[in-house]
C-alpha cells in the first residue's frame, strides 16, 4: 500500500491552481468533473503520489458541506490498495465504520470508497484500486 494522494478541498480551483502549479511548480496530471460526487478535480503530481484539488459543482456535495463547515483544507487521505472489496471487508471485520459498504467510481475511473473519520482517527480515508 502506498499513500495515492492527498484531498484538498478548495472553493475554486483556480485559486488551488495558484498555489500548488503556479507558486510550488506542481504539474496537473489532469482535471476532471466526478458527476457522481458533485466535484471537479485537478491532480497534480508529488513524486508518485498526488495532490488532488477538489471543487464542489452543487452546494449539496459532500466538498461544498466540508468547506461551509470547516472551510478550506484537506479533506481526505487516499490509500491505494490492491483489492478493494477485500480491505473493506477487513476493515468492517474489524469494526471499522464505512461510508462506502461497495466501491464506486472515483476520478481517473478507479474503483473508490471512503471510511468515516470516526474508524480512522479523525481522518477521512478513501482507499483507491486502480483498474
Amino acid at each position: 500500500m502506498k499513500i495515492d494522494h492527498i484531498g484538498i478541498a478548495t472553493r475554486n480551483l483556480d485559486e488551488g491552481l495558484a498555489v500548488w502549479r503556479d507558486a510550488l511548480g506542481l504539474e496537473v496530471d489532469g482535471t476532471e468533473e466526478v458527476t457522481e460526487q458533485k466535484v471537479r478535480v485537478a491532480m497534480l503530481a508529488v513524486g508518485d503520489t498526488h495532490v488532488e484539488l477538489l471543487e464542489a459543482l452543487s452546494p449539496d456535495s459532500a466538498v461544498a458541506k466540508f468547506i461551509e463547515k470547516r472551510g478550506p483544507g484537506i479533506h481526505h487521505i487516499a490509500i491505494e490498495v490492491h483489492d478493494i472489496k477485500a480491505s473493506l471487508a477487513n476493515l468492517k471485520s474489524k469494526g471499522a465504520r464505512l461510508i462506502d459498504e461497495t466501491p464506486r467510481v472515483g476520478a481517473g475511473g478507479c474503483l473508490v470508497a471512503f471510511v468515516h473519520p470516526s474508524s480512522a482517527n479523525g481522518v477521512l480515508l478513501e482507499l483507491v484500486q486502480h483498474l
